[in-house]
């Protein structure tokens, strides 16, 4: 055997369908829609969410609960994550937290969370903070001004 002479298996290769290219070839004519219809027609497409004119499953369903449209999110950074910081910066702001990767979003509020140790002294500014944080980092000698 070498590498010349293999072949595919019987049926493993299929023909590409070649529609609308005569009658002769078994798929002109309507090229394999159909008569009338709305998927014979061009350009058709259906949404994955349409029902065909009956009443869909996402008004059939009732409403629930509320959705506060007013709410803010916060992006948390927990304590741990600062600690790669010890040395780099002195001054923890939204500024700061942004240019190093550990927040997204400069316009949406920072929260400073208690998880993990803090290693190094800060001061922070424009950030939210909880009272867990809050006493670990005036431990750790850190200065918060609000």
């Amino acid at each position: 055997m070498n590498l010349g002479s293999l072949k595919y298996a019987d049926g493993a290769k299929k023909r590409r369908k070649r529609i609308g290219r005569g009658d002769a070839s078994g798929h002109g004519g309507t090229s394999c829609r159909g008569h009338k219809g709305q998927m014979s027609r061009a350009g058709a497409k259906r949404r994955s969410w349409f029902e065909g004119g009956q009443m869909p499953i996402q008004r059939r369903l009732p409403k629930r609960g509320f959705v506060n449209i007013h709410r803010e999110e916060n992006q948390n950074v927990n304590l741990n994550q600062l600690s790669g910081l010890n040395g780099v910066e002195t001054e923890i702001n939204p500024m700061t937290l942004h240019k190093h990767g550990l927040i997204r979003y400069l316009g949406a509020p920072v929260k400073i969370l208690s998880d993990g140790e803090l290693t190094g002294t800060f001061t922070f500014s424009g950030v939210k903070m909880s009272a867990p944080a809050r006493a670990k980092i005036e431990a750790a000698g850190g200065t918060i001004q609000d």
